[in-house]
């Protein structure tokens, strides 16, 4: 058996057993997820007719990752703030993940549901939530490295979990490849120096944006989605603030976009701001939306990839030091579902 826990909307925790599916007891439903690890699809025990997701690897390089995510999910796995892995399976040599099914979707799913953003009150409920996870994860000095609204789930009462740590690592490991998805990136990052725990925080600044408009990070800043990774990179502005958020929401915003990582404040710093804290009388999760248990069939695509054979030979030069470029369609730089994850070569 393996132990999950929950959490109820009253903060209180409970730890429930899985009655694992043998592997002739368990089938496959609709995809759901695919990436350049494998895919991830719907699945049902049929012992008990309980619901998950499976991972399941399709290359060497896809096994590969997939090892070291649930790595990093079983160092984290005690959290009610974290996507539970519920357990692992052998198949002909593929590997199956098995993780919790987040019937609620993801933070994207909820704003498109709700005409494109999300109302402040609910923000503060889910940023709140999100620093909690992010909170366990800096306290066993892992970072995620690709914090954005379609990586953040609910489940049905409306809770927030973090999710897809495909790109997640120690701080500070040195490690000649990494991922994460362009616009959410932290400056240093897309420079190709050290990632650090700020990077998230930086990350969460962005995610906070995108929950309030609709839209992602520096949409409305540049056209040109080369042109923006070298603005992150090597510029001095900062994503443009929601303009009808409150004081309280735009000094968050200001502590979360410091430009220096150094200067940015932990998770544990954040979860005692005005923006954040519990005396504010939140709004309730849409808990009307949650009753839509349908995926939206998609891929959240880790590309492999050189600088060197995305740019010409001239911008290369140019832009050194950038560790990754997005890929989205030009017409489209203000969809945050046409932003994808990417891995560094």
């Amino acid at each position: 058996m393996a132990a999950a826990v929950t959490r109820r909307r009253d903060g209180m925790c409970g730890v429930h057993q899985w009655a694992w599916p043998k592997p002739s007891k368990w089938v496959k439903g609709k995809l759901v997820g695919c990436g350049s690890f494998g895919t991830v699809h719907l699945a049902m025990n049929k012992s008990t007719g309980g619901l998950f997701v499976v991972k399941s690897s399709n290359s060497r390089a896809g096994r590969e990752a997939l090892d070291e995510e649930v790595k990093i999910l079983k160092i984290v796995n005690s959290s009610p703030y974290i996507v539970q892995c519920l357990g692992t399976e052998e198949e002909e040599g593929k590997l199956n993940v098995f993780m919790e099914y987040m019937a609620g979707g993801s933070l994207a799913d909820v704003a498109h549901k709700f005409g494109g953003s999300l109302d402040e009150e609910v923000v503060r409920v889910y940023t709140r939530e999100i620093l909690h996870g992010l909170n366990h994860l800096h306290l066993h000095g892992i970072v995620h490295c690709d914090l954005k609204c379609k990586n953040v789930l609910l489940d049905p009462q409306g809770n927030v979990k973090l999710a897809d740590f495909g790109c997640a690592r120690r701080a500070n490991e040195l490690r000649k490849s990494f991922g994460g998805t362009p616009l959410w990136m932290a400056p240093e990052v897309l420079r190709n120096e050290s990632v650090e725990l700020s990077a998230d925080i930086w990350s969460l600044g962005c995610t906070v944006i995108e929950m309030a408009t609709g839209r992602p990070p520096w949409a409305n800043q540049v056209s040109n989605h080369i042109s923006v990774v070298l603005w992150i990179a090597h510029g001095d502005g900062i994503p443009q603030f929601p303009p009808h958020f409150s004081d309280e929401g735009l000094d968050f915003l200001s502590m979360c976009l410091q430009r220096d990582p150094r200067k940015r404040p932990t998770p544990q710093q954040l979860l005692s701001h005005p923006f954040v804290t519990p005396q504010h009388h939140y709004a309730s999760s849409p808990a009307s939306v949650l009753e839509v248990h349908d995926f939206k069939d998609s891929c959240d695509v880790h590309h492999d990839f050189s600088l060197t054979d995305t740019l010409p030979s001239s911008f290369t030069d140019y832009s050194k030091g950038i560790a990754a470029v997005c890929k989205a369609e030009d017409s489209a730089l203000g969809s945050s579902g046409n932003w994808i994850t990417v891995r560094s070569g």
